[in-house]
């Protein structure tokens, strides 16, 4: 079962990413929102994206604290899901 979930939270993860490109073109979609909750969802599956938002947190630090942010919401649903 958490084998499942791991895969489920990938393949949300990188929706999340798809729809931020998809809105950054597209005016009824909110591209960076989008892109930052796919990162947040990401960020405890790849070194990659953990690279990236070491980055982002030196570069853009008020965007990585809305990163920070989202993490931790997603984090409280994932923890009620397994109570």
């Amino acid at each position: 079962m958490n084998q499942f979930k791991q895969i489920g939270l990938l393949i949300v993860g990188w929706i999340f990413i798809g729809f931020g490109i998809l809105g950054l073109f597209l005016p009824i979609l909110q591209g960076v929102l989008f892109v930052m909750i796919g990162l947040a969802i990401l960020s405890s599956r790849s070194k990659t994206i953990r690279r990236f938002l070491e980055y982002l947190e030196t570069r853009y630090p008020h965007h990585y604290e809305r990163i920070v942010h989202w993490k931790m919401k997603i984090r409280s649903w994932l923890r009620k899901d397994t109570v």
